[in-house]
């Protein structure tokens, strides 16, 4: 499978709880944090869920 780096690029304070939970789940835990994942159905639905906060490079 491909991976992913995800990079989180806005600040997560003014989030529901679901979007920290989600941004605690992959790894990101402070701004302009980067973190490498597998490409898999799961992943991608967690960045989806947070795609405003995050950018992603293959």
């Amino acid at each position: 499978m491909a991976k992913i780096k995800v990079t989180q690029v806005k600040s997560r304070i003014r989030c529901t709880k679901q979007q920290k939970a989600t941004l605690d789940a992959l790894g990101l835990k402070k701004l302009n944090g980067t973190v490498e994942h597998e490409d898999t159905p799961n992943i991608l639905g967690m960045v989806k869920k947070v795609q405003h906060l995050v950018s992603v490079e293959k």
